[in-house]
């Protein structure tokens, strides 16, 4: 039995280890082993020439999982949200996330964050592909420790390039976790450190957006006004209802729409729409004009109606979205 001193800022006892493959050279095979190891129901993989082949592995913990990923054909199919951050990279190939979405291509050796609190699309073909997956509460731990987060749910947004200086570390962190296991195993104090530091990186690599709550939320007679407003910040792009935010915040329609009117003067509802207008005004000064649609990014956001968004956003900033883009 190992020691579990060394693991108490992780939880009570180690993680378990994990350790799989799955491979083959039949297409309907591989929809079915590629989509269960994602936790998905179905995807559709099927021949690009005479030779296909897939290998997938995975050997790490419950907590982080080195992961490799290739095949020689083409994959599509549907991601479903999870609990684990997962950063992936290609080595070759091609790989396009939620192209129905925000549509990211990959490009080689830059890793991206999988959007894994929703649920997305893909379409890959002919790839090599390394993953890592990191368990989204060891990641809020370090995380919460780093930026007070308090009670806000850990967000982050995976259309984000990352950090350029980071990377450096990343690949260093990445390469230690390897060592690490192959030394010693998932249950060494090695890979456990080596797993802190990953983690570490990994959020200098992808920075957790924080957003900067109404001081007056502070005070102990706005603690539950507090978990609704939390709540909005954390799922601004989803339909967000008043009854959702009264049971979050433990109390009636009525009393949280009081609440929301005498802190802020607002209904709760404009309250989400001034947040989702924030949100879209940041994404605006940091997209780069020629590539970026300002509908695109508002539909992102929840606004459906192009016009009424873009005079709510003139009313909320002095200018339109696409004076903004222009910056």
């Amino acid at each position: 039995m190992t020691d579990a001193a060394p693991f108490a800022q992780f939880g009570a006892m180690p993680a378990e280890p994990v350790r799989f493959e799955v491979s083959g050279s039949d297409p309907e095979q591989a929809s079915r082993d590629l989509a269960r190891v994602h936790g998905a129901e179905h995807w559709h993989a099927r021949r690009t020439s005479d030779e296909f082949s897939y290998r997938y592995t995975a050997v790490g913990d419950t907590e982080v999982t080195i992961r490799r990923s290739q095949l020689h054909g083409s994959v599509r199919g549907t991601m479903p949200a999870g609990d684990d951050l997962v950063v992936q990279w290609i080595t070759s190939g091609s790989v396009e996330l939620d192209p129905l979405g925000d549509r990211i291509a990959m490009q080689p050796d830059l890793p991206t964050l999988f959007p894994t609190e929703r649920e997305f699309a893909f379409v890959a073909a002919d790839y090599d592909q390394r993953l890592v997956h990191l368990d989204r509460e060891l990641v809020r731990q370090t995380a919460a420790r780093r930026h007070d987060l308090g009670d806000q749910t850990l967000r982050f947004d995976h259309t984000r390039p990352p950090e350029p200086d980071a990377l450096g570390a990343w690949q260093a962190a990445l390469a230690t976790l390897s060592r690490a296991l192959r030394s010693g195993g998932a249950e060494s104090a090695a890979w456990q450190r080596a797993k802190a530091d990953v983690v570490e990186v990994f959020l200098d690599l992808f920075p957790p957006e924080l957003d900067e709550l109404p001081a007056v939320l502070g005070l102990p007679r706005n603690a539950r006004l507090r978990a609704a407003v939390e709540h909005i910040h954390a799922h601004a792009a989803e339909d967000v209802t008043v009854g959702e935010l009264s049971a979050v915040a433990g109390l009636s329609v009525r009393s949280v729409q009081e609440s929301f009117r005498r802190v802020f003067d607002v209904s709760p509802l404009t309250y989400l729409r001034q947040v989702r207008l924030d949100r879209v005004r940041a994404d605006l000064l940091s997209t780069d004009p020629q590539a970026g649609a300002v509908g695109d990014v508002a539909r992102r956001w929840g606004f459906t109606h192009l016009g009424r968004f873009s005079a709510a956003y003139h009313q909320r900033f002095g200018e339109y979205p696409k004076q903004t883009l222009r910056r």
